[in-house]
């Protein structure tokens, strides 16, 4: 059974910083590239970052450009996402997937995690 989990989710003031996780099994993790998506609340799906399945590319949106770093750990078969600088537009529900071709759109995505809240606030 195909299974992403993600973790890390709090609550945190403006300017603070957070690292999500998302554990993988059922799947070689390895040859999937990985992305992070959010859902603000009221809004609509948006990609985050995404990360080639070696790890040797990267790709942030230009919202978080700067301030988030995407790393991954094969051999855990774990994505990570860190964020910093956070504001309360960050708030959302930020979930990875999975994908196995990079760059492919978010609709393309072949695995999904539950997701982990995230809330920005003072």
């Amino acid at each position: 059974e195909v299974q992403l989990v993600e973790s890390g989710g709090d609550l945190v003031q403006p300017g603070g910083s957070l690292r999500l996780s998302c554990a993988a099994s059922g799947f070689t993790f390895s040859s999937y590239a990985m992305s992070w998506v959010r859902q603000a609340p009221g809004k609509g799906l948006q990609w985050v970052s995404g990360i080639g399945s070696s790890g040797g590319s990267t790709s942030y949106a230009d919202s978080v450009k700067g301030r988030c770093t995407i790393p991954r750990d094969n051999a855990k078969n774990t994505l990570y996402l860190q964020m910093n600088s956070l504001n309360p537009e960050k708030t959302a529900i930020y979930y990875c997937a999975a994908s196995t071709v990079w760059g492919t759109s978010v609709s393309e995505y072949n695995y999904w995690g539950q997701g982990t809240q995230v809330t920005v606030s003072s």
